[in-house]
């Protein structure tokens, strides 16, 4: 055997604890500016989000604000048992999937299709136009979302049901309807974060070889030939990878456009975990049952991620790890 044919094999031998060691030591000298600029941001998390993880043992506990933590007493798996046995547990549950899951399938696509048509507009005036009209409703608070919703469609003076009255449909109250209130929500997702999430595909088309855009069009394809054949397969990927992130998100649905949104006329299909949480843990102060809710919340939601990663892995797909 050649020594060009033992050289890959030598580059793959065992680094002992101490090289590896004295290696990572290098590494943290070389980058070390790189290094100082990273810890405000491991700060925030130690802070932030693995700090608080300590409060996760009132749920369970019978927590009160007067004892403290330390001193509640144990109560094991109570709270969760109390939890799963309750009349409202089948129904929170299937709105909270139900919703999550509508979600995720009809506005994942929105921002892939945007980008998509975003890259084929040749007029930068009007791409840049299209761009900003998409971003501004990222930067309106819930409040402000939730509020222009219920303007939309108010059955006196909403523009929706003016528009209705002009074709001779009478005026119609959406928002006390149950079966209208999981499209409303839908939509105003849509038109929230659509343009938003497109800059994330709209970049990763930015990172394809304009070689392969020129290739096809010497075999004669079309733009939308070349969409489908250069841009979608080159950012499928990217598109995984995301898919893998809102799945693990399906179930976590934000209390605050929910709680703004739904009324006792509503309660059957929109009332969700964080909802749920919101009522039993800070206005009925039960902060041991609603901490219990949302770890179990936050339980769901980690096991769609894993199953999530764990089936693109096996379709030969990209993971997350």
């Amino acid at each position: 055997m050649s020594q060009t044919s033992l050289a890959p094999l030598e580059n793959k031998r065992k680094f002992s604890f101490k090289e590896k060691l004295k290696q990572t030591g290098k590494h943290i000298v070389r980058d070390r500016q790189l290094l100082i600029i990273f810890i405000p941001c491991v700060i925030f998390y130690l802070l932030f989000r693995y700090g608080p993880l300590y409060g996760l043992i009132i749920a369970f506990k019978d927590y009160s604000v007067f004892k403290g933590i330390v001193d509640s007493p144990w109560v094991g798996f109570d709270n969760f048992i109390k939890f799963f046995n309750a009349p409202d547990f089948w129904k929170l549950f299937r709105n909270t999937f139900l919703l999550g899951f509508l979600t995720l399938i009809f506005s994942f696509p929105f921002p892939i299709i945007l980008a998509l048509l975003l890259n084929e507009v040749r007029f930068s005036w009007l791409k840049k136009g299209i761009q900003t009209a998409s971003y501004l409703p990222t930067f309106l608070s819930v409040v402000i979302i939730s509020s222009m919703i219920i303007d939309f469609l108010s059955p006196t003076n909403g523009i929706i049901n003016q528009i209705l009255n002009l074709i001779g449909i009478p005026s119609k109250y959406f928002l006390i309807d149950p079966n209208w209130f999981r499209p409303i929500y839908i939509m105003s997702e849509i038109w929230t974060n659509a343009g938003y999430e497109s800059i994330i595909y709209l970049a990763a088309i930015a990172g394809i070889s304009p070689t392969l855009y020129e290739a096809a069009r010497v075999d004669g394809a079309g733009r939308f030939r070349m969409m489908f054949n250069v841009t979608i397969p080159s950012i499928l990927p990217t598109i995984l990878i995301m898919f893998i992130l809102k799945t693990g998100q399906m179930i976590t649905i934000g209390y605050e456009k929910v709680l703004l949104l739904y009324n006792t006329m509503t309660y059957e299909v929109a009332d969700v975990f964080s909802t749920f949480v919101y009522r039993k843990g800070l206005l009925a102060n039960d902060y041991s049952y609603g901490a219990a809710v949302g770890l179990f919340e936050a339980f769901v939601a980690m096991a769609l991620l894993l199953l999530s990663n764990y089936i693109s892995k096996r379709m030969g797909g990209n993971g997350l790890w």
